[in-house]
C-alpha cells in the first residue's frame, strides 16, 4: 500500500501544527520547513480547514491552527479522506475489470482483508500520538509508540 504524497503531506501539517499549538503556523513556515510548494500547501489547509481540523487567519499575524485536539483527529480517519482510490489491483473495480481469473480468484479477498487490517491499525492512531514527547523543533524520527484503542469506524467498501 503507498498513500498519496497529498495524504504523506496532510499528515505533516497537521503534526506540525500539533507540536505548535499555542500559536498559529504560517503557509510559507511550513512550506520551509517540509520543502514544499506554498501553492500545495495552500490547497491542503483549505481542505483541512473544509474538514473542520484547521482554523485559518488571514493577513498580518494569521496562519493556521488545529481546530480540534490532537487527541481527536485519527489517522485512519484522515486517510480514508485523503485517499480517492484504495483498489489495490484491476479487479477491486467492477466496472474495468478485465481480470479473467476474477470468478475464481482468492487474491481479491486476501487484500481487501490486507487493506481492512492496514486500515484498522491506523485507526488506532491519533495525531497525538504521533508528536508526543517531541520537543518544540525535534525531528519526528523516533519510533512510533501508538497506545491501542478500538474504533468502530467504516471500511470503506472495494466493490
Amino acid at each position: 500500500m503507498r498513500l498519496a504524497n497529498y495524504t504523506d503531506y496532510t499528515l505533516r501539517v497537521l503534526m506540525y501544527c500539533a507540536q505548535h499549538r499555542e500559536r498559529r503556523v504560517t503557509i510559507a513556515e511550513l512550506a520551509q520547513t517540509h520543502s514544499l510548494s506554498k501553492n500545495h500547501l495552500m490547497k491542503i489547509v483549505n481542505d483541512l480547514a473544509r474538514h473542520g481540523l484547521l482554523e485559518t487567519a488571514r493577513g498580518r499575524g494569521g496562519g493556521v491552527r488545529l481546530l480540534r485536539e490532537p487527541s481527536a483527529i485519527g489517522i485512519g480517519e484522515v486517510v480514508r479522506w485523503c485517499e480517492s482510490d484504495f483498489r489495490m489491483v484491476e479487479c477491486f473495480d467492477q466496472d474495468s475489470n478485465t481480470c479473467r481469473l476474477s470468478a475464481a480468484c482468492r487474491l481479491q479477498g486476501l487484500f481487501q482483508r490486507a487493506l481492512a487490517s492496514w486500515l484498522r491499525e491506523l485507526d488506532t492512531a491519533t495525531v497525538a500520538d504521533l508528536v508526543e514527547g517531541a520537543a518544540d523543533g525535534a525531528t519526528l524520527s523516533a519510533p512510533i509508540r501508538v497506545k491501542r484503542r478500538t474504533l468502530d469506524h467504516a471500511i470503506p467498501a472495494l466493490s
